[in-house]
């Protein structure tokens, strides 16, 4: 075989006081890297608290150079189905095909103009890979943001449909930086939540994270202040 793969698994704790450092969730994910530069991501996500419960699965393909091409979603929110979908993404628009009990059969199409930076998918890992389109030779900086989401929920727990995100992304200097699975040479981001209307109407917290400082861009760990007071680690890894 001719592709490479980078599998592994992050661990979700949280920091709030009555459930300091304990296990809330999961999630296993892998990279395949093909030689043409194109990549696919495969991630299963378990979210245990805050209720309802989450299961999540994703497969989000992306071409040569980073461009987002499409994302396949299927969500089970309290051990009950909530929705599975299709996003494409084509020349200035995007669109999707879902179905799921609280929406029905659904087809949308939304044209844009402009640039995007890929889909926004809602493992952790995706979140770390996106930074790989922050150019980190202009030092530490900040700048917007732009992708098309399934859902515009904090926790990626309602049916999918397009929903359009713009937040800011930092970058703020590379640190060493040792977990559960070892000592990686990392780059420290944050998103921050600058948008009058916020995530779905809320204001995402600002969400640190550190990712390898290579072209694999993966998540160590980080977090999320504000309300959800929420830890990631990465806690294996095979590449």
């Amino acid at each position: 075989m001719k592709h490479r793969t980078v599998s592994g698994r992050i661990r979700y704790t949280s920091k709030k006081p009555e459930m300091m450092d304990r296990e809330r969730g999961r999630e296993w994910f892998a990279f395949t890297h093909h030689g043409d530069g194109s990549v696919i991501l495969r991630a299963r996500c378990e979210i245990e608290e805050p209720e309802p419960t989450v299961l999540r699965d994703i497969v989000y393909a992306l071409g040569p150079n980073g461009r987002p091409n499409d994302l396949h979603v299927h969500l089970t929110v309290g051990d009950e189905f909530m929705g599975t979908g299709w996003l494409h993404h084509g020349d200035g628009y995007v669109e999707c095909e879902s179905f799921g009990p609280p929406i029905g059969r659904l087809s949308q199409r939304v044209d844009y103009q402009g640039a995007i930076d890929g889909f926004g998918t809602h493992p952790i890992v995706g979140d770390g890979y996106l930074t790989s389109r922050m150019d980190v030779s202009k030092g530490p900086h900040r700048r917007e943001v732009r992708v098309f989401l399934p859902s515009p929920d904090h926790r990626g727990a309602t049916p999918p449909m397009i929903a359009e995100v713009r937040i800011m992304l930092e970058y703020l200097g590379d640190e060493r930086v040792t977990v559960a699975t070892g000592t990686f040479d990392c780059r420290h981001f944050r998103f921050v939540d600058e948008s009058s209307e916020g995530m779905g109407g809320t204001t995402h917290p600002h969400y640190d994270m550190w990712v390898t400082a290579d072209p694999d861009s993966i998540f160590v760990q980080g977090g999320v202040g504000g309300y959800m007071q929420t830890w990631y680690e990465l806690v294996e890894l095979e590449r």
